[in-house]
């Protein structure tokens, strides 16, 4: 049975944990994902009973921590496959020489927006970012409808937010919220704005959803698919917001010189076949990117959401965003007053 490791433990501590399982005779693979539990579990469970020999271990991390570490590990890799994070991290990731070719049967049912020219990386989810919101504290005509109405003092002390530099997600929310901007710069003010009113940045997205729910805050940003799957226990809410939001394309990649190639072809199989989709559309809320996918087989809520997505320059992103981050964890984070100050805004 999987050990399953906490996704913020040192690097030293997952090799130690990873090298001190029980050798049951099963071939070890390893998958960094930052899925969740309830999906990584069950996808373990349902390969394993497929594949007896092999023994899945997955670590849940932030999907830019899985890029992180691929990049750290690359010397002398751990993990074989690598499922859950942005196409932006995938696209850096394929660049730098961290994923191996790998050209799923199913590689012609995506669009091209949605998969890597040299096979290094598919698409497996569309992933629409939104406003959240517990439904206990906060009545439907209160929650804010757009993301400038996040900035009004009304928030101040209200608004959570996932830490963003070990998250694809808020990554790519922070990213887009700059790039809407005319420039930079304006798109720092708003992050500095944003952060006079946020009370909280939580370490992992399990504090983010504890927190919310006990009212520490009413409101955060984060993806519609674990809002989705959180409100089945916890009191959360959404709405997208009215002047588009980014949807974010989710990947999947096996690594580079994976050591164990053939186990990883076969899971990487596995956990995106067109009955894995329909059912994670059903069971874990997440929207395909497989055009083959009867929409009669979908919940009703995928079929029928109309949003509008917002205009994501995502070369600009990749590019651009590891630096915006890092500039930002360093001059506005915690001191977003100080910021617009020093700078006459």
């Amino acid at each position: 049975m999987l050990r399953r490791l906490a996704s913020h433990s040192a690097l030293t501590a997952t090799l130690l944990i990873l090298s001190g399982c029980v050798d049951d005779g099963r071939e070890k693979l390893v998958v960094y994902s930052p899925h969740g539990k309830e999906m990584l579990s069950a996808y373990e469970d349902a390969f394993e009973a497929a594949n007896p020999t092999i023994d899945v271990q997955w670590i849940d991390m932030g999907g830019q921590d899985a890029f992180d570490r691929i990049r750290t590990e690359a010397a002398n890799p751990q993990a074989s496959v690598w499922w859950g994070g942005s196409s932006v991290a995938f696209a850096r990731a394929a660049e730098d020489g961290l994923l191996a070719p790998y050209r799923p049967t199913w590689a012609d049912v995506v669009d091209e927006t949605a998969r890597d020219s040299q096979d290094r990386w598919y698409g497996t989810y569309l992933t629409p970012e939104v406003i959240a919101y517990n439904t206990e504290s906060l009545d439907p005509d209160e929650v804010p409808r757009d993301w400038d109405e996040l900035l009004d003092e009304r928030w101040k002390d209200r608004i959570l937010i996932r830490y963003p530099l070990a998250s694809s997600t808020m990554r790519t929310i922070y990213g887009a919220l700059i790039l809407r901007q005319p420039t930079p710069e304006d798109g720092f003010a708003w992050l500095a704005r944003l952060d006079e009113n946020v009370k909280t940045y939580t370490a992992d997205p399990t504090q983010l959803y504890l927190r919310l729910a006990r009212g520490e805050g009413d409101v955060t940003l984060w993806n519609l698919p674990d809002i989705h799957l959180q409100s089945d226990k916890y009191p959360f809410g959404y709405v997208y917001p009215e002047s588009g939001t980014p949807v974010l394309t989710d990947g999947i990649a096996i690594v580079a010189n994976a050591p164990q190639l053939e186990a990883a072809k076969l899971y990487y199989e596995f956990v995106t076949s067109d009955t894995a989709a329909i059912d994670q559309a059903n069971r874990f809320h997440r929207i395909p990117t497989r055009n083959d996918i009867d929409r009669a087989v979908l919940p009703d809520w995928m079929v029928a959401e109309d949003l509008k997505v917002m205009d994501v320059d995502w070369e600009a992103l990749e590019v651009n965003g590891p630096d915006w981050m890092l500039r930002w964890d360093e001059e506005v984070k915690g001191r977003g007053g100080d910021f617009l100050a020093e700078r006459g805004r």
